[in-house]
């Protein structure tokens, strides 16, 4: 799979994600960012990527899903002075809270949020590190509807562009910092 990008100087970023073959199961390329995560000058320029295309649009509150969205979701939110709001796997968050069942790559899984998280008419960003099928961020969006919120943009760091993930997302705007065919 070729790495390709619409966002200017992002290209250099590949170097920091490393391909692990057969994980979490058998077939499977898993995109490693841990790498990038542990270099601070590929960190702070991934995260500026990702925040760049909604410096302008209000923000109110940015939505990261569990659990690498919420690396990259917590420091745009500072980048963006909005505040911060988690998408966990079931059992994790301890109010009254929503949930939805989705799709993933290989399995099924569900969502939590927290059921005052997001007010009505709030303008919300959603944040993940990758974007495969679109189940995990479907449902997020799918979320932060059930509350009100107004989702301004779906942001993520990788899109795996054969798995037509984006096809699930159509009724918001995408911005993909790197794109893997």
């Amino acid at each position: 799979m070729a790495a390709h990008t619409t966002t200017p100087g992002s290209l250099e970023l590949c170097r920091f994600i490393r391909d692990i073959a057969d994980f979490p199961k058998p077939g499977i390329l898993f995109r490693d960012i841990t790498p990038l995560l542990r270099n601070p000058g590929a960190l702070s320029l991934a995260v500026e990527f990702m925040t760049q295309p909604f410096r302008d649009k209000h923000v109110d509150i940015v939505v990261g899903a569990e659990s690498r969205g919420f690396i990259f979701g917590t420091a745009v939110a500072r980048n963006l002075s909005a505040g911060f709001v988690p998408i966990r796997k079931p059992g994790k968050l301890p109010a009254a809270k929503r949930s939805m069942s989705y799709d993933l790559e290989y399995g099924q899984d569900k969502l939590e949020i927290h059921a005052d998280a997001v007010e009505p008419g709030q303008r919300v960003l959603l944040m993940d590190d990758l974007l495969a099928t679109g189940g995990t961020m479907r449902a997020c969006c799918d979320l932060v509807e059930q509350l009100g919120g107004d989702i301004v943009g779906v942001a993520v760091l990788i899109e795996l562009v054969d798995l037509a993930g984006r096809k699930k997302l159509t009724k918001w705007p995408l911005h993909c910092v790197l794109s893997y065919d």
